[in-house]
């Protein structure tokens, strides 16, 4: 998540697309559909009515029934759909191609408006088993089925629902601090500051290593606490005085205090078992000057009332 380059969706779409492409090239499904052809030769059965209402008086003629065996079957169309429908949303490149490339493969399967698919005429039986998965994808495109995070969303399979933790752990913290100080006089900023550490020593000289600290909290425009959020388990092992603190973590503190003119800051966990029954709370002096630097936990399980007002605490210490 941190690497990539894509958005979520375009994963999802490559990996159909990729997935797609390795069934067709296996052979696509095909059907059999029943024809009706008047010709001068017999193939298949002679349609015996249509043959003596319309053809009475024409015997070079034969009414003709058989069956042909042709990829525009409703599994198809279906997949179609999605192949076109994914491809507006695409971004990159190589999916892109990808999609054009199903489509294409694609071309004797007919076009079939989303609202009109013959999704009750899809059958996945012993000969198409093996697309049930890419149909279950496709579905879930084109019907939009996807999973919720409420407990009351239908079960079934589907994509797994990815979360950037640390991002919505630092949001809903950013949220709650709002709602804590409202009517005060102090502001919450999500990934505010923007300054940098160093500036070149040349005549042009250019500002490096720009900072965004999670929630600094001002008082008329100075930045009065610095909250960085961690998504990690502090603590766990009792015979580490550190608590389990990165150093980096502690050195970027610093460079805070020193950037923003701050003499309180916050280093804030999620609460879990491994610390007990009490919040985590620790506080320590910068040496060489007058910041504080403390370390708690706040349990995020008790509901934003209860998060807002460990939060008020902290923050008014």
């Amino acid at each position: 998540m941190a690497r990539q380059k894509e958005t979520l969706l375009d994963i999802l779409i490559r990996l159909f697309a990729d997935r797609f492409l390795a069934e067709a090239r296996r052979g696509l499904p095909r059907g059999y559909v029943a024809q009706k052809e008047d010709l001068a030769t017999l193939r298949g059965r002679l349609d015996v009515i249509r043959q003596f209402t319309h053809h009475a008086v024409r015997p070079d003629r034969l009414a003709r029934q058989f069956d042909i065996l042709i990829p525009d079957t409703p599994l198809l169309r279906v997949m179609k759909a999605c192949v076109v429908t994914l491809r507006r949303y695409a971004r990159v490149l190589e999916t892109q191609r990808r999609l054009d490339e199903l489509r294409f493969l694609l071309m004797d399967v007919g076009d079939v408006p989303i609202n009109a698919l013959p999704w009750s005429q899809v059958r996945i039986d012993r000969t198409s088993r093996r697309w049930e998965t890419l149909y279950i994808l496709a579905k879930l495109f084109l019907k939009r089925e996807w999973q919720g995070t409420n407990h009351d969303a239908k079960a079934g399979q589907g994509i797994t629902l990815l979360f950037a933790m640390n991002d919505l752990c630092e949001a809903y913290i950013a949220a709650l601090s709002r709602k804590a100080l409202q009517g005060s006089e102090l502001t919450v900023h999500l990934q505010g500051g923007l300054l940098y550490c160093l500036m070149e020593e040349s005549e042009n000289g250019r500002a490096r290593f720009q900072t965004s600290p999670d929630i600094p909290i001002k008082h008329h425009g100075q930045t009065q606490i610095v909250i960085d959020t961690k998504w990690k388990l502090i603590g766990r092992n009792p015979e580490d005085k550190k608590r389990g603190v990165s150093q980096s973590d502690v050195y970027q503190m610093m460079a805070y205090a020193r950037l923003y003119q701050c003499r309180d800051l916050l280093l804030l966990y999620p609460h879990h078992a491994g610390l007990g029954s009490d919040a985590l709370n620790a506080s320590y002096a910068m040496m060489a000057g007058d910041e504080r630097l403390r370390i708690a936990s706040v349990d995020l399980l008790h509901g934003s009332a209860a998060v807002a007002q460990r939060l008020r605490e902290l923050i008014s210490r």
